[in-house]
């Protein structure tokens, strides 16, 4: 019998952000690893591209949060973020547009209290108390909770975990917690901001997850130069240092299967072999690279599931500076439970929508020509809505409409020189995401830690997955804490004499 550390040959499929975590932790063990994506380039939903005529979209993430736990990630392999890319504190950190007024959020937490004084009195204080309880779940819950398979709830029986399992709000919802705390309405509409992409009404989402704003407001919110893409082409790096190899324009068809283990994957027509496979895929399309028997989940289950929304983006080039806006600005003028409600409830698309503006080319002058204006529009909706063109702009209408209105300028579409949508159907085609999902699966209590889909096949003992689609969940930290479990758990296979997988 070899020991776990036994050199294994381990493919992964896809280069996603999970992707790149577990190539990297897999071939720090010794593994040899082979990564094999489908687009001509790493990043999945965090690609960027560039445009003939000088514009560089990032085409997915840009809210730069949780510092420390993407900077744990280099330190692991010797690294600081700071060795590949040069960070910004944003300040305002991001500017919030009511119907009524506006807030933008200073990058000093002194400033922030006496910001929240301004609405309310006593909110500084009620503030303090508030990033206090949320500090603390973030301690345990990013450093803790988030680090475990999930296979059981055993694993979540521990002194500690007991200790401060009332402290961390698990059954109170979000909602009805930061209403203990706040009565402006600008201030309950800024604090439930952040859970908005986990899947669910604030009313539907444990309270545990204000450390969401304690990972944002207080730690700031930051900007990689270059454009988020450069913590893409940092992780690939560090995988690559490792060891680890990568195979891009490479479309996996197949899980090939015997006697309950995985043999290989069939790629472009191509068989190749591995004692181990991690997908960083989408879950449901990895799930159909297998037979039926061999699969976790039938489709009842998927259908069953409540999505973290899908969104429609824009990435528009103006041929002139847009004065008064942020490098980020949210547009909260219409009512916010009845966007949710759009998207949770009648899965339709809103009529009233909320959406985000974000123009890099304010921090960054490299993301666009001179004198233009780099702007990614985002409108989060709901997954498995028809989607075309006809829809999609009157949206960019709308949207267009209330960025003059904020800005003062007039005509805006005229001073458009690019211009590209991206909605569900692209999220499918892309990403064979399920129902043209953007984010993964929602983080309501029924579907947290082991209540998500399992990050190991339950009928081929060396097939595992990660990703938002399984734990600890969606966003940019969770996706690397997912990559690295999983590599934990492959690295962790034992191998017979003659070196196979039992």
């Amino acid at each position: 019998m070899q020991s776990p550390n036994s050199k294994k040959n381990i493919v992964i499929i896809g280069a996603g952000i999970s992707g790149l975590s577990a190539a990297a932790y897999a071939a720090k063990a010794g593994n040899n690893v082979q990564v094999y994506e489908k687009h001509a380039q790493p990043g999945g939903r965090a690609r960027q591209f560039k445009t003939e005529n000088g514009y560089v979209f990032d085409m997915g993430p840009s809210w730069y949060w949780m510092p420390d736990i993407i900077d744990n990630f280099f330190q692991d392999f010797g690294h600081t973020a700071a060795d590949f890319y040069n960070l910004i504190c944003l300040n305002p950190q991001f500017e919030m547009i009511f119907r009524d007024g506006l807030i933008a959020v200073p990058e000093s937490y002194e400033e922030l209290k006496h910001l929240f004084e301004t609405f309310e009195t006593g909110a500084g204080i009620k503030l303090d108390a508030f990033m206090k309880s949320a500090k603390y779940k973030y301690e345990i819950g990013m450093r803790d909770f988030v680090s475990k398979p999930c296979y059981s709830w055993w694993e979540f029986v521990s002194p500690k975990i007991a200790l401060s399992a009332l402290k961390l709000d698990l059954l109170s919802d979000f909602r009805t917690y930061v209403g203990k705390y706040f009565s402006n309405p600008m201030l309950k509409a800024l604090m439930e901001f952040p859970v908005i992409f986990l899947g669910a009404s604030p009313k539907n989402i444990p309270a545990l997850y204000s450390l969401m704003n304690y990972g944002g407001y207080a730690l700031g919110t930051w900007y990689p130069m270059g454009g988020f893409y450069q913590l893409v082409l940092a992780m690939k790096k560090v995988a690559e240092e490792q060891g680890a190899i990568f195979h891009f324009n490479q479309n996996v068809e197949k899980i090939v299967t015997e006697n309950g283990v995985t043999k290989g994957i069939i790629v472009n027509g191509e068989f190749i072999e591995s004692d181990a496979i991690i997908a960083s895929s989408d879950y449901h399309h990895t799930e159909h690279l297998l037979s039926p028997e061999l699969r976790n989940y039938d489709d009842k289950y998927w259908e069953s599931r409540t999505f973290a929304p899908s969104c429609l983006i824009y990435y528009l080039g103006f041929k002139e500076k847009i004065p008064n806006l942020k490098h980020h600005t949210l547009f909260f003028e219409n009512d916010f439970d009845e966007h949710i409600h759009s998207i949770y409830e009648d899965k339709k698309w809103p009529e009233k929508p909320l959406f985000y503006a974000c123009c890099p080319s304010k921090t960054d002058p490299d993301v666009a020509p001179e004198g233009h204006e780099n702007v990614f529009l985002l409108m989060p909706l709901a997954t498995g809505l028809a989607d075309d063109e006809q829809i999609r702009e009157r949206y960019l209408l709308d949207m267009i409409r209330r960025l003059e209105k904020h800005t003062g300028l007039k005509d805006l579409v005229s001073k458009l020189d690019y211009n590209k949508s991206y909605c569900i159907n692209d999220f499918v085609k892309d990403y064979n995401a399920y129902g043209g999902n953007a984010y993964g699966l929602a983080n309501t209590l029924s579907q947290t830690a082991v209540l998500k889909p399992s990050i190991k096949n339950k009928h081929l003992s060396n097939l595992f997955y990660t990703g938002q689609l399984t734990v600890p969940g969606p966003g940019v930290p969770p996706s690397i804490i997912s990559g690295k479990i999983v590599a934990n758990e492959v690295n962790n296979l034992k191998l017979d004499k003659n070196e196979k997988v039992i």
